[in-house]
């Protein structure tokens, strides 16, 4: 910098001779050129941040930020930038502050709040002190936190700043600080850097970036230029660099540090760096990750070095039941480590973490007893373990263990168990015990054994303690000989297990929620004690070729929410117990021989998704194909579905290609929350047929014997008063509020008619159609740039009861006779038309169609006349979006 002063100084000094710069008020040439050099370098940009010198893939991940900046329209621009340790936070703060810092005259970046705060008490007054002077461009001593509070309330209020909070780790940091909304002037801009997406979430955020991993084309270029300053490596070194940047995973740091390390290095030292990195990881990379772990309490420190451990892509359902059983408070413990970057929960609801995350979180188990195995607390190395029990020199420091082995069966003595006191995670595959099971500890809160090799559970596997037993590909033929107490267990795994024959006896097991049987062909015979599972949330039976029927008492089970079936080829019917099933949401019953569902199905207001018979989904999409399903010809529809009881609440719209529609309205009329009944016709004449057949069965009170010639005779009608009725569809609601006021103030009619027309500012256009009687016929027309915005029906009606009925109609048909379909909207459905509805007729309307819309009224009342007005509108997108159809996922594989 001083080399650049002397340079420009030269420079001004020949500078200053020229016009423009009065000399008499400056004792001598030096003084006048410092001025210069000083004004010159207020107006020069020397605010920028040093960054990386290789930004490689940057400058895409901030042009995303700032085009969000720059979109916000909120007083105050607030943006966190969130992601795991080493992920370019920072990096990605300072170059938008370099971007952007321009546009405002108040701006400070504080760096490193984290650190700053850690050293000493005064940590916080020091980054105070730091934000008043870069604002106020003077140094500003502050006594204590809370007068620090106030002096940048008072001095910086209501200024527009540009702020940066880099790696801040509480709330409380950014609160002495003062970023909040009520402080600062409208169209400054707060970007904060953190590991805890819950302080973004606390500060109420306008937006969160994450910071995700680099692809490996970008993870090989940056690992290049630090490893050979050039941007990709040398022929000798590609599998090398290959082979590091996979150990990376994406991590910018990591790439940094480790590309730097071996920068300069041979093969043969390389290859020497790969293999230690497979056991013990980068010391300068394991600090810098393990400051997420430091923050952390005691509970959430232990949650998170079991899940490194044993539990990466096991399902968060399934570890939280294992870890509540160790009374570590799993469900706030797993969301903090998901909120600070250190794991995150895959679409699957599996648990994952970043390799290097994984490797930080054992290398702290390892360094807490380098040359003595025994003395750590989890053992997963398949070494360590293998010799831990071959010599049986197992401790009471042991809380996990797991040992894993593909060849030819492992073998020890249960003895060396003996001191394992503490053991509470215990995981095999492909191990053999031989001896007395008494010696496995009691503490016992999971038991995974793969390839499990007894016929049975020994009658002295005295369990009281364990939560979860997952003991898959097992050689068992009966579970155990006599029942075993075992209060706390909760998940039973006995998939896979060929020789299987039938469940065990389940009469002492009272918390079980999960039992997982699938895959065990021979498995023929479920226990009546499933009756006694009150507490039975999920049970999984597929594959489970050889079972033929359920035993009824499943359908007591009140707490019961999925069932799964798939794939049990002899199960060829469900009983009508099955709505019993007080809290049933899931069904899955693929590649079952079921050919007739219970009716009772329907009926239930829990049921949430299903598949079988060839469908699958959310019931509101899959119950009506599923109906129609059942009503073929020869059945008697009546019956189909019981009369009593209510429907589903998420059946709402049924779609029928069947035309023998005529015995199927006992059953319409059953569906008491259907708002809209779809009939799609072959020909024109067969929708005469249905719509007649549909009109005289299911509203015979309409007395309307043939819908296309409905008029009742003028002079009849005239004989008794008559009154008139709005309908309003589509989402030009005004329209019809419009035309109620107009009404209400007794406008003028157009001619012998009794029609209210529309003439409102609020309605661009209003193309009209009037008929006779019940109906009206009209032509949808081709109207360029104008989009119809929603429908308005008025019907005029008179009545020869006493008294008027207030439910007078029925139902509203939209028959589009060019497309050959009946829309059947019911009586609730026409007083309250949604959105939804309203697409409903949208979609069905082309232009040129020949549409005829009818009412239905009940006895005693006669329609007069019936006129439709069709609102458009140029306001709205002319592009409609479809509506949404979602598709409920399993969130585990059970």
């Amino acid at each position: 910098m001083e080399y650049l002063l002397d340079k420009w100084k030269s420079i001004l000094t020949k500078a200053a001779n020229f016009s423009g710069w009065d000399i008499k008020n400056y004792r001598n040439e030096a003084e006048q050129v410092d001025e210069i050099v000083k004004d010159v370098l207020e107006k020069l940009d020397i605010a920028l941040l040093d960054i990386t010198d290789f930004p490689v893939g940057l400058e895409s991940r901030v042009q995303d930020m700032i085009e969000f900046i720059e979109n916000q329209s909120s007083k105050v621009c607030k943006l966190g930038i969130w992601g795991m340790g080493g992920s370019g936070k920072t990096t990605a703060a300072k170059a938008i502050y370099n971007k952007i810092h321009r546009k405002f005259k108040d701006r400070s970046f504080i760096e490193n709040i984290r650190e700053v705060c850690e050293k000493d008490n005064r940590g916080c007054i020091n980054l105070q002190e730091q934000l008043l002077a870069d604002i106020l461009k003077t140094n500003v001593k502050v006594p204590s936190i809370s007068r620090g509070t106030a002096m940048i309330k008072r001095r910086l209020g209501l200024r527009n700043m540009l702020f940066v909070f880099d790696d801040v780790c509480n709330f409380e940091q950014l609160k002495s600080l003062c970023v909040t909304d009520k402080w600062i002037g409208h169209g400054s801009v707060i970007i904060i850097t953190t590991r805890d997406v819950r302080i973004l979430h606390s500060l109420q955020v306008n937006g969160i970036y994450e910071m995700k991993g680099m692809d490996d084309t970008e993870s090989l270029e940056l690992f290049s230029w630090h490893a050979f300053r050039e941007a990709s490596p040398g022929e000798n070194f590609s599998e090398l660099s290959r082979n590091v940047v996979a150990y990376c995973g994406g991590l910018p740091l990591a790439l940094e540090i480790l590309g730097s390390y071996l920068f300069g290095r041979t093969k043969q030292e390389w290859t020497s760096v790969l293999s230690k990195l497979a056991s013990i990881p980068n010391e300068q990379l394991q600090e810098k990750l393990k400051i997420s772990y430091d923050g952390l309490d005691d509970m959430e420190k232990k949650i998170f070095l079991d899940i490194c451990c044993f539990f990466i892509g096991k399902g968060r359902a399934y570890v939280t039941v294992i870890l509540n059983g160790c009374e570590f408070h799993p469900e706030i413990g797993i969301t903090i480590l998901i909120e600070r970057s250190l794991i995150k929960v895959e679409k699957n609801n599996k648990l994952t973490m970043h390799d290097l995350l994984r490797d930080m979180g054992r290398e702290i188990v390892r360094q807490s007893s380098l040359e003595k195995p025994e003395m750590r607390s989890r053992l997963w190395a398949h070494e360590d373990v293998r010799h831990l029990l071959a010599n049986k020199t197992g401790t009471i420091a042991i809380e996990g263990l797991a040992l894993k082995f593909q060849g030819n069966r492992l073998c020890f003595d249960t003895k060396a168990f003996e001191k394992m006191k503490k053991l509470r995670l215990f995981q095999l595959d492909h191990v053999q015990l031989v001896g007395d099971y008494e010696y496995l500890p009691k503490q016992l809160r999971w038991l995974y054994w793969k390839g499990f090799p007894l016929k049975h559970l020994p009658d002295n596997f005295h369990q009281e303690n364990v939560v979860a037993i997952d003991i898959k590909y097992s050689n068992i033929k009966q579970v155990w000989k006599m029942p075993l107490l075992m209060e706390k267990l909760k998940f039973l795994n006995l998939s896979h297990s060929k020789q299987l024959a039938s469940t065990p006896d389940f009469s002492k097991l009272p918390n079980l929620e999960k039992l997982i049987l699938k895959d065990c062909p021979r498995l023929s015979n479920v226990d009546q004690s499933i009756g006694d599972l009150s507490k039975l949330i999920v049970m999984n039976l597929k594959d489970c070729t050889s079972i033929s029927n359920l035993p009824k008492r499943i359908y007591q089970l009140k707490s019961l929410q999925t069932l799964i079936l798939s794939g049990c080829s002899k199960i060829d019917k469900l009983e009508e117990g099955l709505m019993c099933l007080e809290s049933f949401t899931t069904l899955i019953a693929e590649g079952t021989a079921i050919k007739d569902m219970p009716r009772s199905i329907v009926q239930s207001k829990s049921i949430g998704y299903i598949s079988l018979c060839g469908y699958e989904g959310l019931t509101r999409d899959i119950f009506p194909s599923l109906i129609w399903s059942w009503m073929s010809p020869t059945m008697n529809l009546v019956s189909c579905i019981p009369s009593s009881g209510s429907m589903s609440s998420s059946l709402v719209s049924l779609n029928a290609q069947d035309t023998s529609l005529g015995d199927k309205s006992p059953i319409i009329g059953s569906l008491s929350k259907l708002r809209c009944l779809w009939v799609q016709c072959k020909t024109e004449i067969q929708l005469s047929q249905v719509l007649k057949s549909i009109m005289n069965d299911t509203y015979s009170e309409a007395n309307v014997s043939d819908l296309a010639t409905s008029y009742a005779s003028t002079s009849q009608i005239l004989e008794h008063p008559s009154r008139s009725l709005l309908i309003g569809m589509g989402s030009h609601c005004q329209v019809l509020n419009a035309l109620r006021e107009r009404r209400s103030k007794g406008l003028t009619t157009n001619g012998s008619t009794d029609f209210f027309l529309p003439n409102n500012d609020n309605i661009p256009y209003c193309i009209s159609h009037t008929g006779e009687g019940n109906s009206v016929l009209f032509k949808v027309p081709h109207i360029s740039d104008w989009f119809m915005k929603g429908m308005v029906l008025s019907v005029v009606y008179s009545w020869t009861a006493v008294k008027t009925v207030d439910n007078c109609l029925i139902s509203i048909f939209i028959v589009n006779h060019t497309k050959c379909t009946i829309q059947i909207y019911k009586q609730d459905t026409a007083k309250s038309f949604n959105d939804e509805d309203w697409q409903g007729i949208l979609s069905n309307l082309g232009f040129d169609d020949k549409v005829q819309i009818c009412v239905a009224f009940g006895h005693g009342l006669t329609v007069k006349w019936t006129a439709v007005y069709l609102i458009y509108d140029t306001s709205v997108n002319m592009e409609k979006e479809p509506l949404s159809n979602p598709k409920k996922k399993l969130r585990e594989d059970l």
